[in-house]
């Protein structure tokens, strides 16, 4: 890859690694010698001055990033200057004698920039808060936070506490039923299930002088277990009328920007919490941490918007009937639900993992952050650099930008480094990288994929992921690709993710590297990665059996239940069925067929069977029959309409039937619906509604 304009500074930081320039200067192409310095940061800077004139520069160092970063801003440098790893990703390994391709193909990765921007989403918070929880703690933090949040407490046990003599801020009691909504726009309702309504209140002590079993104290609710039902809080509580026995559990809600959520289980019970939303338990540390958060939380923000959605090809339903489940299943946050015939996605709530990009069959739900294209184009960069710097057996680690990079670091830290043949690429979430970009990348030449995980996602994720992977796995090893192409690492900490790396033997990818592109239509990209896998196979095959909830597969009609109503058209969101213009005939093009089911669950026969399977001869493109019929024709004018079967059908179920005896009815049934209006109109011997002569 040639940097034409870029500036490239390489520091073998104090000789800890050993890098060739010129090797390096080769692999990239570059049109100028390629220095290595070896204190760049300290007695070398004036090498980092000399080159801040020009327009792009890439620093293989992130951990002075900030120092180099102060001097450029001092020197008013207006060039685009970006940093790279190289030392605990490449150059602090085990094998770093043999990670020159790997530098070569990092440094190519940091020369394509970044992404193109994506849509945002915004949020805006004014700071109001509720506190839920024990009255005790709930109180406490209402009392520290209210100088600058504005504060309400729903206290769900009140009994012990005391509560506050100045009415600073709202004070209910209750259990929290439901909880909706994002940072800047909370909808919670709950239950107050006590006779005392603590709004109404005045705290002037009378019920609690009293109540002759003393069970009201300062809290000011009434413990039930106590009470003995005498009432005499009820007449001291006079024309304020904060205290009715008779009440019913009365639900109550209201809007907050932010909620503090100090139950032992929290209310909202998803993997990934909403935005806004801490739920720190009962421990005082997570608590002050999670008080501290919610400080930061007022004002203007903005996030991505991380994917993009078609529902014109969506699976999920059609005309009442479920098809496609899998991004609502694998949905984290609750971001994702059922509208009908379509799926309604919250913006607001996607935190942005992508899992449902990676489960849909058929592509309408894209991750865009960044795009598969993008995505594609760094891979093909890397693996093409990888490759002509004289790399062999490629294994890309996909790991995300937190705590999955923190790992990967500390392992070049602290153990043997990341093998010569391991390429990072950071992601913001593992979940979003799915079967298009994973075969993809084995079309480009890489021997191998890897998704790192700490662990601290959800399972959900690891089950989707491994499901993917499985029927890609399949595929490759049906074709004679050896080896295990996908993996998915679950390594939280360094120790877990050396092991797994360097005890993964190569597994064997094409001999010759893909060149297309991939695309934002998922089905596309799969297309090509298949194809050109299949062209270049070991052991080429015309068809590969998988397993239920693939992606790809056939479909089985029962030619003798099957009516070709056609109802599965209809339903059928991929333009996988086809109906034929001059003939009762069903056909299907195997290809488009994503084996969502809603042919299947649609038919009102059940004649329709799904067969998960990939073909991969021309047929697959190609529309064939599934069933067709003898027509049937008019008995008066011999057009042709519906077909025999559906014919014979019908006038099996109706010859008995008392409204068509007399035949002239039954030989409507055969008519076409031009005919049979004509028919009508023509009887004249047929009883009429006319005829039916008035009441006396």
């Amino acid at each position: 890859m040639a940097l034409e304009d870029k500036t490239v500074k390489l520091c073998n930081c104090n000789r800890t690694m050993p890098l060739d320039a010129k090797a390096l200067g080769a692999a990239l192409k570059s049109r100028t010698p390629i220095a290595i310095h070896t204190e760049l940061c300290r007695k070398e800077i004036g090498a980092f001055n000399e080159a801040l004139n020009d327009p792009e520069l890439l620093v293989a160092c992130t951990q002075e990033a900030p120092l180099f970063t102060e001097i450029a801003q001092a020197a008013g440098a207006k060039g685009d200057i970006r940093f790279l790893n190289i030392r605990e990703t490449a150059g602090w390994s085990a094998e770093s004698s043999a990670a020159m391709p790997k530098i070569a193909a990092l440094v190519a990765l940091a020369a394509l920039g970044d992404p193109e921007p994506v849509p945002t989403v915004e949020y805006k918070s004014a700071g109001s808060l509720l506190i839920i929880g024990p009255a005790e703690a709930a109180l406490g933090w209402a009392e520290r936070l209210a100088a600058s949040l504005e504060v309400g407490v729903l206290a769900t046990s009140a009994r012990g506490a005391e509560l506050p003599s100045e009415r600073a801020y709202p004070v209910w009691s209750g259990k929290a039923a439901k909880i909706t909504g994002y940072l800047g726009a909370f909808d919670v309702e709950w239950t107050q299930d006590n006779p005392i309504d603590l709004e109404a209140c005045t705290r002037c002590n009378a019920c609690v002088r009293a109540c002759p079993e003393d069970a009201i104290d300062f809290s000011y609710q009434v413990d039930l277990d106590k009470c003995k039902g005498h009432r005499a809080c009820v007449k001291a509580c006079g024309a304020i009328g904060a205290i009715d026995f008779s009440r019913a559990e009365t639900a109550r809600s209201e809007k907050f920007d932010l909620v503090l959520d100090l139950s032992r289980e929290a209310v909202l019970k998803t993997p990934d919490l909403p935005q806004g939303y801490l739920a720190p338990g009962a421990d005082p540390l997570d608590q002050a941490l999670a008080a501290q958060k919610l400080a930061q939380l007022v004002g203007e923000f903005e996030k991505p918007k991380f994917f993009a959605y078609k529902e014109r090809i969506c699976a999920h339903s059609r005309s009442g009937k479920i098809g496609c489940t899998k991004c609502i299943d694998v949905c984290s946050t609750g971001a994702i639900t059922s509208d009908g015939d379509r799926v309604k996605i919250e913006p607001h709530l996607c935190a942005g993992c992508g899992g449902c990009a990676t489960v849909c069959p058929s592509g309408a739900m894209t991750y865009a952050y960044p795009r598969v294209p993008d995505t594609g184009a760094r891979l093909k960069a890397v693996l093409n650099t990888y490759r002509e710097a004289g790399g062999k057996d490629a294994c890309i680690l996909f790991h995300n930008a937190e705590h999955g990079r923190a790992i990967v670091h500390s392992l070049g830290r602290k153990g043997r480094g990341l093998p010569a043949r391991v390429i990072p690429m950071e992601v913001f979430h593992v979940a979003s990288i799915g079967m298009d970009v994973w075969l993809g990348a084995i079309a480009y030449g890489a021997s191998q994929v890897v998704m790192v995980s700490t662990g601290e996602e959800p399972e959900g994720y690891f089950d989707a992921i491994r499901t993917q992977m499985g029927f890609a796995q399949t595929v490759l090893t049906s074709l004679g690709y050896t080896g295990r192409h996908l993996e998915l690492a679950i390594a939280g900490d360094a120790a877990a993710l050396e092991k797994a790396l360097w005890t993964m033997a190569p597994a064997k990818g094409p001999a010759k590297p893909a060149t297309f592109n991939l695309s934002t239509e998922k089905r596309t990209s799969l297309d090509f990665a298949i194809d050109h896998l299949a062209r270049h196979a070991p052991t080429p095959k015309d068809e590969i059996a998988l397993t239920a909830g693939a992606p790809f597969g056939l479909l089985q009609v029962n030619k003798e239940t099957c009516t070709l109503c056609k109802a599965c058209i209809g339903a059928c969101p991929e333009a996988a069925l086809l109906d034929a213009p001059d003939t009762p005939k069903l056909r299907f093009i195997e290809r488009n067929c994503v084996q969502c089911g809603l042919c299947a669950n649609t038919c009102p026969e059940d004649a329709i069977t799904l067969v998960p399977r990939l073909l991969l001869t021309s047929q697959a493109k190609e529309s064939v029959t599934l069933n067709e019929a003898e027509p049937f024709n008019c008995v008066r004018c011999a057009k042709p309409f519906g077909t025999r079967q559906m014919i014979d059908a019908m006038l099996g179920r109706l010859t008995t039937h008392s409204m068509f005896a007399g035949g002239g009815a039954l030989r409507r049934l055969q008519m076409c619906g031009d005919c049979r209006v004509v028919d009508m109109m023509d009887s004249k011997d047929e009883p009429s509604i006319l005829d039916i002569p008035p009441r006396s």
